[in-house]
């Protein structure tokens, strides 16, 4: 057996299903082997997109994404994919060929340093020197991925490596155990009854979830604590989805972008469970804000993480779907929070969503955004891309029992399509929904060739307002309207965009019945492509 064929033994013992890259040179002898088995392989058209198509995969199946691509470019497209998937801790395998080894470091043909360039953007990275070290490679890669704190790993492997023969018998390990890496599961006890009791006596508890939530499958017993305590929950924006939009103890998105009666309700509370969530400035730009007269508890699988831009009261570090285990073990007896509740609520009401009319020419996107939504199956998956249109869906797109997803540590245009591939892969009878702004999509269109060749069915909006939107409102405040570098032209022609790639099309504007549209939109589970003309001009507010 040569090292190419290890590798693809690695993933077949790691149950990988597909695996999305670009070919070249230096990885070949892997995509030749590749060819003898049953997993998938989906060629993308920029490798960037292999990473962004792993993410998607990633979050909607639970399992690890796979991409691999070829040596210096190759590799260097995919460190964006990669450091997105870092931020927002989603568990990736990257595999990159590599020149061979006596030429490392010799500045041939197609070398780059791939692994001292992610070196910021993974949890951890291999260079292979020993073909025979491949197997425990992968299984370390593959378990440092999917543990702990989630994230990429990336795997550096010569072409010679991948040539050449292993010295006895393939063995995959059964088991790992590393000495430097123990990720924390099981919070500590103490901890956990020292959380216990500040519910107990807390007359306005509130519950801010993150990404980490969906990450542990924690949602379920986050649903259950919420409700046996009836305690509110607001979340980050990677944390969208946690709670239904519409369950009464759903109360929005904090942040800079987030809603003002979020943003208050955490500020008024007298305890906070900070709950797989990193405390970033996009969250929380005003620390001292909520540690000021309150209890914080900080739950996270990652200890770096708690205390590095607030410190808490309480910190506990472990698994949250264990540690909300052990929390729905006692009867809390909690204190009744109907007061509470009853003031949120009244927050909720006087400083809600202000929406515009739509005109004739353009369509008002918020209200777009909660029609869409409304005409979605209950368990779809809303991708939104970066940027307004960003800003607009996690307002006004309303979860049932679907997922939400979005690029929020990194904020990457052009990551909603490929993505939306990937998750449709891991879920193909569920509908996928990709929103995106005109900017974004030509960073990320020549996908829809992949789209087409693998029948990966996914239903595309896009924004059209001929700007760079968040940019614009951003310089329309900071430079009184001097605008630079944001103005998009009326091109392309999304309609002989959809024709050329085979696929459906419709435009609405503010003449269109907006509710009609969506049905014939919606109507299938064909791929389509849906402008929605949006004023230049229009804000991302409340």
């Amino acid at each position: 057996m040569i090292g190419a064929e290890a590798i693809v033994k690695c993933l077949e013992k790691e149950k990988v299903k597909v695996i999305y890259g670009y070919s070249g040179v230096a990885i070949d002898p892997f995509w030749n082997s590749i060819l003898k088995t049953d997993i998938k392989t989906v060629l993308i058209r920029t490798e960037q997109n292999a990473a962004h198509c792993a993410s998607g995969y990633a979050r909607i199946s639970g399992e690890v994404g796979v991409c691999a691509v070829t040596s210096g470019p190759g590799a260097t497209n995919l460190i964006t994919g990669i450091a997105t998937a870092y931020a927002d801790s989603i568990p990736l395998v990257c595999i990159t060929g590599q020149v061979n080894s006596d030429m490392i470091g010799s500045d041939v043909f197609q070398e780059a340093d791939i692994t001292g360039a992610v070196e910021s953007f993974v949890k951890y990275s291999y260079l292979v020197r020993d073909v025979n070290d491949l197997p425990r490679i992968f299984k370390e890669a593959f378990y440092i991925a999917n543990t702990g704190r989630r994230g990429p790993v990336l795997i550096d492997i010569p072409y010679d490596v991948q040539m050449a023969e292993l010295s006895g018998k393939f063995a995959y390990p059964e088991s790992i155990s590393m000495r430097s890496y123990k990720p924390t599961v099981h919070g500590n006890v103490a901890q956990i009854k020292k959380v216990i009791k500040e519910i107990e006596k807390a007359k306005k508890p509130i519950i801010c979830v993150g990404g980490g939530v969906h990450l542990s499958g924690a949602t379920e017993e986050i649903r259950k604590f919420a409700e046996l305590n009836q305690v509110p929950v607001v979340s980050t924006m990677m944390g969208i989805g946690v709670m239904p939009t519409e369950h009464p103890l759903c109360f929005g998105m904090v942040g800079n972008n987030g809603q003002p009666f979020a943003n208050r309700a955490m500020n008024e509370s007298d305890l906070l469970l900070m709950v797989g969530a990193r405390v970033a400035d996009r969250a929380v730009n005003r620390p001292d804000l909520i540690t000021e007269n309150k209890v914080m508890v900080h739950i996270d699988v990652d200890p770096a993480e708690i205390g590095k831009n607030v410190g808490p009261t309480i910190p506990l570090v472990g698994d949250i779907k264990h540690i909300f285990e052990e929390f729905l073990k006692y009867d809390n007896h909690a204190d009744d929070h109907s007061e509470w509740l009853k003031m949120l609520e009244g927050y909720k009401s006087s400083m809600g969503s202000l929406r515009s009319a739509s005109t004739g020419k353009y369509v008002d996107p918020k209200d777009f955004i909660t029609k869409l939504s409304l005409k979605m199956k209950d368990d779809a998956v809303y991708v939104a891309d970066v940027g307004q249109n960003q800003i607009w869906s996690c307002a006004y797109h309303i979860v049932k029992n679907g997922r939400f997803l979005t690029s929020g540590g990194m904020g990457t245009m052009g990551y909603s399509i490929p993505a939306a591939m990937g998750a449709k892969m891991a879920a193909p009878k569920k509908q996928v929904v990709a929103v995106i702004g005109d900017g974004a999509f030509q960073m990320s269109f020549m996908e829809l060739a992949t789209m087409k060749q693998y029948k990966v069915n996914v239903k595309i909006v896009v924004m059209k307002n001929g700007f760079l939107g968040m940019v614009r409102e951003h310089q329309h405040y900071a430079y009184d309207d001097n605008y630079s570098m944001v103005q998009l032209s009326d091109d392309p022609d999304l309609s002989l965009i959809a024709q050329a790639y085979k696929m459906g099309y419709m435009k609405v504007d503010g003449d269109t019945d907006i509710l009609k549209a969506l049905d014939e939109f919606l109507k299938d589970d064909s791929s389509c492509i849906m402008e929605v003309s949006v004023d230049p001009m229009d804000l991302v507010k409340y």
